[in-house]
Formats: structure tokens, sequence, C-alpha cells
């Protein structure tokens, strides 16, 4: 499944995690609480596919496990929680308008208001289209669709949570090369090289395995997402077996402000996490292109770094298009 809310962080002052550094730089690394309080930030998830014509919301609990067929799905269709809703394209699997509902939850980003985003998250299925029926697995929170077309299928899989590893998009190709994806943030939404990040690099800091190894992690760059209309908003890009395209030069790189674009290749992903799991420190996930579950997941304490509120325009990517 999506890697979820399965790590546990090492806070603000804790005992622990000064016994744990062992440099004296590690021992000045900022460090936040947990956003959500310990609450569970899927409480309550719950998923309904709205097809023209009919709307899918098993009971809570049920397992549904089916396959719709091609002619029920329309051009597009919308997969609506209670946290989380965005639009697909039965052709093509691409996603618009990928929003925060905004629902009470103690991990909420948004201040309880509605936000949108991600404008689109397009993969280029060069010409080929999907023509299956859509297979549907849909568990309270948890959704996972598939469909085909000649030489290429794809996947999205769902958590219905107010953050964390909440959404992928999975390409396969017969031909076994890469896919390209673009992402396009909605425009009240922008990239930004996270300062809380780029002031530690060169040094490391503790990540606790759940059997009480405690790794050294380096800190990386980290290219995060925000939003002025919700403060608490933040949010990155995943990609597990795939490479950026640079189109945009700044002072911090290659990464464009408002569009980001991807190299996946088959079996890879392109996810999206949200939340304290976007500003933590911790490893990545293991490269996988087949049936990438829960051995992915990364468990254990993580240093979360955090991000500057406002974000400064300084650090605010440019150009926001390429």
């Amino acid at each position: 499944m999506i890697r979820r809310t399965a790590s546990r962080r090492l806070a603000t002052g804790a005992a622990a995690l000064i016994a744990l550094v062992t440099s004296t730089a590690a021992l000045a690394v900022p460090q936040t609480a947990s956003a959500s309080g310990g609450a569970d930030v899927c409480a309550g998830g719950d998923w309904s596919l709205v097809l023209p014509g009919r709307t899918i919301n098993p009971a809570r609990g049920v397992d549904l496990k089916t396959t719709i067929p091609a002619a029920q799905l329309g051009t597009s269709f919308l997969v609506k929680g209670r946290y989380i809703e965005f639009r697909v394209s039965s052709a093509t699997f691409a996603v618009t308008n990928w929003t925060l509902t905004g629902a009470p939850n103690a991990g909420d980003l948004t201040g309880g208001k509605r936000v949108v985003v991600f404008a689109s998250k397009t993969p280029n299925l060069r010409g080929a289209t999907l023509s299956s029926g859509m297979s549907l697995r849909l568990r309270d929170g948890a959704i996972v669709i598939r469909r085909a077309g000649t030489g290429v299928a794809m996947k999205i899989q769902s958590e219905d949570c107010a953050q964390g590893g909440v959404f992928q998009m999975e390409p396969e190709r017969a031909d076994g090369t890469r896919t390209t994806f673009t992402h396009r943030l909605a425009p009240a939404v922008f990239y930004f090289d996270n300062p809380n990040f780029r002031r530690l690099l060169g040094t490391t800091v503790p990540f606790v395995e759940d059997d009480g190894t405690v790794l050294q992690m380096p800190v990386p760059v980290r290219v995060n997402f925000a939003s002025d209309a919700a403060p608490k908003l933040v949010g990155r890009d995943s990609a597990q077996v795939a490479e950026r395209v640079d189109q945009c030069s700044n002072a911090f790189g290659t990464h464009c402000g408002g569009v980001s674009q991807w190299r996946v290749a088959s079996g890879g992903r392109m996810g999206q996490v949200m939340g304290e799991d976007a500003v933590e420190v911790s490893p990545g996930a293991t490269d996988c292109v087949t049936d990438c579950q829960a051995q992915n997941q990364i468990r254990g304490r993580a240093v979360v770094l955090g991000f500057p509120s406002p974000v400064p325009a300084a650090v605010r990517l440019t150009p926001r298009l390429p």
C-alpha cells in the first residue's frame, strides 16, 4: 500500500534525541512536535467513486473488489473522500483538481478550507489510451483503481487522510520504457527550496528504526510545495524509480516554481506526501517495480525539520512555468 504516516517523530527537546545525536551540528537541528498531536489523521476516511449515473460507496468495513465495464466510466469520474477529492480521466488516468477538503481533523493542513493543491497530474501515454474495464478495490479510506490499454496500464492508489503519504500513480508499459509525468500546481500553490533543510546540508540527524538501530541520515536538499492560502499546508512529490526532468534554472538549481516533470520507470511511481512526512529526514523508499507495498514503508522515528510559514519570497522557485 501507500506509504502512510508510519514514522514516529522525535519531538522538540526530547531527551532521547539528545542522547542519540553524536555531532555538534546535529545538536542544533530544529524540530517540531507532531502536527496531528498523535490523532488519527485518517479517522473516518471514506471514499466514494462517483461515476456518470451512479455512485459506489460500500458500507463501512466492506472490502469491495469489482470491475467496472468501460462503457460505464464515461470520459471522467470523481474520486470523492472525506479529506481528499480528485477527478480522473478515464482514457489516461490523468488527475485534475487534486483537493484537500478541509474536513475536521487534528491533522488538517488547510484551516478548514477547501484548497486545490494540484491543477493536474498528467502521464504522457504517447498516444495510447486505456480501454479495458476498470478494476476497483474500495474499503473505507483506501482505494485502488487499475485500467489497461494496448501496451500500457495505469494504477492509482490513494488513502483518504488529512496528511501523510496519501496518493500515488504507477505506469506500466509493455516495452519497458519510462513514462513522463507532468505535475502542475494550482495557482495558489508554489514550490520552494526549504531553508530548514538547505542550511543543514553537510550535517546528519538520527533516524531510529523500529528495532532500535540508529542511523545517521544526511540532510538533503528538500523541495516542498506550500500555499499562502493555508499556512500549515506543506507537501512534496515522492518519486520511486523515477528521475526529475530539469526545465527551469534558478538560484537553487533547476526546479520550476509551479510545475515539475518526471520520467518514471515501468512499475515505478509518482507519489504525493503531505504534512509532517513531507518535512522529515528519513531513508528513501527502496527501488521497487512490482507489488511495492508494506516493505517499502518507512518505519521508525524521524527528525522533522518543518518549514517556515509564510515561506520567504527569496526561496520560492522561479520561473513558475517552463
